[in-house]
């Protein structure tokens, strides 16, 4: 994990959590186009996600039962609190 995206207020980003972590959204700091399509992702504050796959491209999460691929960049825009086992 790079120190660069380290927390913020003591939460993580998305693209922190290792695969098979899962973590609670806590808060999405992205601009209005940003956040509209998180949020129709199923990313929205006090959703359980989990991560599928994290290996250098888009991360693939699990939320809601559903997999999907999210860009780096927006997945730095998605403050999480980590879950534990």
């Amino acid at each position: 994990m790079s120190k660069a995206y380290t927390r913020r207020g003591g939460l993580l980003t998305l693209d922190m959590l290792p695969p098979g972590a899962r973590a609670r959204v806590v808060r999405i700091d992205a601009g209005i186009r940003a956040m509209r399509r998180i949020v129709e992702m199923g990313i929205t504050p006090g959703a359980v996600v989990e991560v599928v796959m994290s290996y250098g491209g888009p991360i693939l999460v699990r939320v809601r039962g559903t997999v999907i691929a999210i860009g780096r960049g927006i997945a730095r825009r998605i403050l999480v609190e980590p879950l534990t086992p």
